[in-house]
């Protein structure tokens, strides 16, 4: 276990070189000239130039490469061209609210998709099975934004349950420790923020998990059904064990692989593709930092949170790949 761990990091090295070299290079091509968008349409070309140069962007480009990498090595992220800050810590609050609304999503995917799935594959072609399968179709097929927007008006508008916009109530800020607002209401004891923080998480979290949920019930009934009609399968049934013990126990431990990957894959493509939810609810996470940086051609700020982003899919993958041999101790010979 501990020699193909060290393997599958060592594996790691590569991808990430080759990342930051691909992210560095898009961003390298994107048309306009930062200095032109910092200093405005009617910038002499001389200050540009001077500018340019104060900011290293008329080095080479495998010099500006290099010393991007040198700074990466040292956890500097570099500085925003816009606001003049440093980006380790500018992205931070972004990026950890962007992973608890991707945390929030994921565990109603997990739980409502395999459940599903699973009693799915149990009560094939039954009503259950034939309505479950329906709403994941739908699930999968439904745009997120008009999810979002029907979510907004039915329970934010119409019944007023839960609020449409933010992380929290804005006259009643949480103190950050972390930036995760459910976790620094618990350290600073205030159960009224943890519920409010919860409710503005439930409308964006399903709204992000659906398609992730629907993919989970489809791969697991799939996994499920296959793994049900094994002759083990069979075997402890004869045995007398309970329904529950055959499905769960026996049935879903040995059909979890497929629905692990699945589960792997939607969390990294939830952290990068949050973009659209974060718009339509008002939330300020990662997404919507990068792409206002875009707008502003502020390049240290975009190729810096896609590399985050990239480097936190590619550890997950890492995980996963190290919960296979846990799973199934056969995968690392």
């Amino acid at each position: 276990m501990i020699s193909y761990t060290i393997r599958r990091l060592l594996m790691l090295i590569p991808v990430l070189i080759g990342m930051s070299l691909i992210t560095f290079s898009i961003i390298h091509l994107i048309p306009g000239n930062p200095a032109q968008t910092i200093l405005g349409e009617q910038a002499t070309p001389q200050a540009i130039e001077q500018l340019e140069e104060q900011l290293g962007l008329n080095q080479p480009y495998f010099v500006q490469y290099g010393n991007y990498m040198m700074g990466l090595l040292q956890g500097d992220l570099g500085t925003s061209l816009r606001t003049k800050a440093s980006i380790s810590s500018e992205i931070w609050p972004y990026l950890a609210a962007t992973i608890e609304l991707t945390i929030f999503a994921m565990v109603f995917a997990v739980i409502v998709g395999v459940n599903a799935g699973i009693i799915s594959a149990w009560k094939q072609n039954s009503l259950f099975d034939y309505t479950s399968m329906l709403i994941a179709l739908i699930g999968v097929s439904m745009p997120i934004f008009w999810l979002g927007l029907l979510e907004q008006w039915i329970f934010a508008q119409n019944l007023g349950w839960l609020p449409a916009f933010g992380r929290g109530n804005p006259r009643d800020p949480v103190e950050t420790v972390t930036n995760f607002y459910l976790l620094d209401s618990i350290i600073n004891g205030r159960p009224d923020q943890l519920w409010t923080s919860f409710k503005h998480l439930i409308l964006p979290g399903v709204a992000l998990g659906t398609i992730p949920m629907a993919i989970i019930a489809r791969m697991t009934r799939s996994s499920m059904l296959e793994v049900l009609r094994s002759d083990y399968i069979r075997t402890v049934e004869a045995k007398g064990s309970h329904t529950l013990s055959v499905v769960y126990r026996h049935g879903f431990k040995n059909a979890v692989i497929p629905v692990l990957t699945v589960v792997g894959l939607q969390t990294g493509t939830l952290l990068g593709g949050a973009i659209l939810t974060e718009t339509i609810f008002s939330w300020p996470g990662v997404g919507r930092y990068v792409y206002e940086a875009i707008g502003n051609r502020d390049y240290p700020v975009i190729q810096s949170g896609i590399i985050v982003i990239a480097t936190i899919f590619v550890f997950i993958n890492l995980i996963v790949d190290l919960l296979y041999t846990y799973i199934d101790p056969r995968i690392k010979y």
